[in-house]
């Protein structure tokens, strides 16, 4: 079956993705250490076993990182020209038509319906989800980001802003509490889309896994995929 090759991602969306997914991952395993401290540095007279302020000094780049991409991928979607199937997902969104045929597909009831857009309802809607996790993490991160920097800098700048959230959200210790039940949140997205990921590859045997790397995919040519 002859395959035509399709450009899926700009290398403004992948190499974003992949940020976002080192930034999550630096963020989960020091953002358990904050919470449980799981390593004990050596016993020493010396004042210099400042652990738990590296940890957080990682956790806080990592969390600034992961803001940045986020705003970024947010400008690629609402106006990269090259990203504009990406928004055309949103008509595959709205069709109750493709909705029916997705769903039969997962049920191995169907084929694929045929995508006008990059993703299809389900990764369309799962993807909100996940950046409306990540507004609200960022968010919580930074009033509690703001708490350990009000001498001067960016804590300075942010913390009159950060207050009236944080009396919103019922006081630090719920803002922080917000913060952990969003984390977990991203933990579950994150294996079920990897799977999803994996299936869609390997029943779509378009190199969908491999466009999020490489920027194209394989569709056949007289497919309706």
């Amino acid at each position: 079956m002859k395959r035509k090759i399709e450009f899926e991602f700009s290398a403004g969306l992948r190499i974003t993705h992949w940020l976002r997914a080192i930034a999550i991952f630096v963020l989960t395993v020091t953002g358990f250490y904050l919470t449980y401290v799981f390593i004990a540095p050596a016993p020493s007279d010396e004042p210099v076993l400042f652990l738990n302020a590296k940890f957080r000094m990682w956790h806080e780049i990592a969390g600034f990182v992961l803001i940045a991409v986020s705003l970024f991928k947010l400008y690629l979607f609402l106006f990269d020209r090259i990203s504009g199937k990406e928004r055309l997902s949103f008509l595959d969104f709205i069709s109750p038509k493709v909705w029916f045929q997705q769903i039969k597909y997962y049920l191995f009831m169907g084929e694929h319906p045929h995508l006008r857009g990059a993703y299809n309802p389900l990764q369309f809607i799962a993807y909100v989800g996940l950046y409306a996790m990540v507004f609200v993490i960022s968010l919580t991160g930074l009033v509690l980001y703001v708490h350990g920097y009000q001498g001067g800098g960016l804590g300075l700048f942010l913390y009159d802003y950060m207050r009236p959230l944080e009396a919103m959200m019922g006081g630090l210790a719920m803002v922080r509490e917000i913060h952990h039940i969003v984390m977990w949140g991203i933990l579950i997205f994150l294996p079920i889309h990897i799977y999803m990921a994996i299936f869609n590859s390997i029943m779509g045997k378009e190199g969908s896994m491999d466009a999020i790397i490489s920027g194209y995919k394989f569709p056949e040519q007289n497919s309706k995929h």
